[in-house]
């Protein structure tokens, strides 16, 4: 009989200065694994081993950075994870605008180019929707009930332009001050939405005594009502039966205003891309996330905007964005947002690294230092340009930030409400997220995920662990990009997802 070898399990040293390796199989305990290194657990795909002994206090690095400090000593070939490491406060070097560079950008001549909606506003659109508005919790049920009885009257039907009508149904705006965070919030998504370039026509419905008032709203951004934007309340319109009625009406009379739309050639530059991640895991960093950010600098070269969010989830790897801002301004901006959410998640007996979530710590990923350097590098690699509030509109090109949570509903709330045209979403546990009117492409992060959900991917970067290189993926993302914009549905739109997606941030007191 001839004596096999065992196959040694693929593992990943990231950096030279890591004292970890990332396991791409599963490692059994006593197994012997690279760098002549025995296992002394089991350690799980997407998890961390010791490639050295780490004494207890000892920083954790991982990507060349710390994402840790041990809370005991760990032994070399030990499970890493949060049994045995946490993390504190460490000082680190914002160096401002250190390595901001100026971008290749294409001449307009040489941009790639998708079929999209040009608006009279001059924004283009990848999308044309009808939006059903609430300025309020009480009137989501009766927008809910003018979406349901559009679609089931089959008026659609007859306007093959028009992507569909969604209800986004407010569950707040009533006892909040108008002087206030969360009116200022609330208006600037709402109207975010209301001119989203996705957005064909707009119907807002209130109830009439909420705090969240429908004439403040117009005149704050001085809307007059039109063939494509109506309001009601249903306290004047003569409640729920007689508000419904008048609400289908008026869509009714919109319909052939909003599919007087057709697709035209429109250059990469106007797509607006909001990054998103979810159900993160320890390959996130590794595959998918690099990836998007490839595409994004490809995007970036072609004068678009890719728009980075997730405030907690950039927390730890600030200070490699602060680098590449394109002056200390912006990346001072940065910094106060970060010390606003120290200060926020104190006030409210928080803390940081309460993210990552339980299923992020399945995955493999131990503190909110490794998930945020994983989960920045979606960003790619060019200068930070322009760092922006929760929904406010994003007018400047490039890679930029927008201050949001990390809760993926939120976060990609704030960036449609900025403006954002196309969503890609890298997932490694297995996201189920969609974003009318924005069509979401999802980017799996490992294999395992993309076939077991294949129905919700759109896109496998789990062969970038089998050799695919990370700027070949790019290119891939890149592309998917171009089709989706020009029309090209995704799997999330397949499935119907997005109608319950709309959640504004809440910050402020409720009274």
């Amino acid at each position: 009989m001839i004596a096999t070898v065992p196959k040694q399990p693929r593992m990943l040293r990231l950096s030279p200065q890591d004292n970890v390796l990332v396991a791409i199989d599963t490692v059994d305990k006593g197994a012997p694994a690279p760098e002549e290194i025995t296992a002394l657990d089991r350690i799980g795909k997407g998890h961390k081993m010791a490639a050295a002994e780490i004494r207890a206090g000892e920083a954790v690095r991982k990507f060349g950075q710390i994402i840790g400090f041990a809370k005991q000593d760990i032994a070399k070939g030990a499970w890493v994870h949060e049994h045995n490491t946490g993390m504190h406060d460490f000082d680190r070097d914002y160096a401002f605008a250190e390595n901001a560079r100026p971008e290749d950008i294409l001449p307009i001549e040489k941009q790639a180019t998708f079929q999209g909606i040009r608006r009279a506003n001059g924004k283009i659109g990848t999308r044309n929707y009808i939006g059903v508005l609430t300025s309020v919790n009480c009137s989501a049920t009766v927008a809910g009930f003018i979406a349901e009885e559009v679609k089931r009257s089959g008026m659609l039907e007859d306007y093959p332009n028009i992507d569909g009508i969604v209800a986004l149904k407010m569950d707040n705006g009533c006892v909040i001050d108008y002087r206030g965070a969360i009116f200022d919030i609330l208006k600037r998504t709402a109207w975010g939405y209301a001119t989203n370039p996705n957005m064909g026509g707009v119907l807002m419905v209130g109830l009439g005594c909420e705090g969240f008032q429908i004439p403040r709203f117009k005149e704050a951004y001085g809307v007059v009502e039109s063939e494509v934007f109506r309001t009601m309340t249903i306290q004047e319109t003569g409640g729920t039966r007689k508000t419904v009625a008048a609400g289908v009406a008026a869509i009714r009379e919109m319909l052939p205003h909003v599919n007087a739309v057709k697709r035209e050639t429109c250059h990469a530059s106007e797509l607006v891309v909001a990054l998103q991640c979810g159900g993160s895991d320890g390959y996130s960093g590794i595959t998918a996330n690099p990836a998007l950010g490839a595409a994004v600098d490809i995007l970036v070269r072609h004068g678009g905007t890719g728009i980075l969010s997730e405030t907690p989830e950039i927390y730890g790897a600030e200070h490699l964005l602060t680098r590449r801002a394109a002056n200390r301004e912006v990346g001072e901006k940065l910094v106060e947002i970060i010390k606003w959410w120290e200060d926020y998640t104190r006030r409210n007996n928080m803390e940081m690294n309460n993210n990552p979530s339980p299923g992020n710590k399945l995955g493999g990923l131990t503190t909110i230092l490794e998930k945020s350097l994983g989960a920045a590098a979606k960003g790619g690699s060019t200068t930070l340009r322009h760092v922006y509030r929760y929904a406010e509109p994003v007018t400047g090109k490039g890679f930029v930030f927008m201050d949001t949570p990390g809760y993926d509903p939120v976060a990609a709330t704030g960036q449609v409400a900025g403006g954002a045209n196309l969503l890609c979403f890298t997932t490694g546990r297995g996201s189920a997220y969609g974003c009318k009117p924005v069509p979401s492409i999802k980017l799996a992060t490992n294999s395992d995920i993309y076939r077991r959900m294949i129905d919700d991917m759109d896109i496998n970067c789990g062969d970038i662990l089998d050799g695919v290189p990370i700027e070949e993926k790019g290119r891939e993302i890149f592309e998917m990009m171009l089709r989706v914009a020009s029309g090209e549905r995704t799997k999330s739109e397949e499935l119907g997802y997005g109608d319950n997606e709309y959640v504004p941030w809440h910050v402020g007191a409720m009274m």
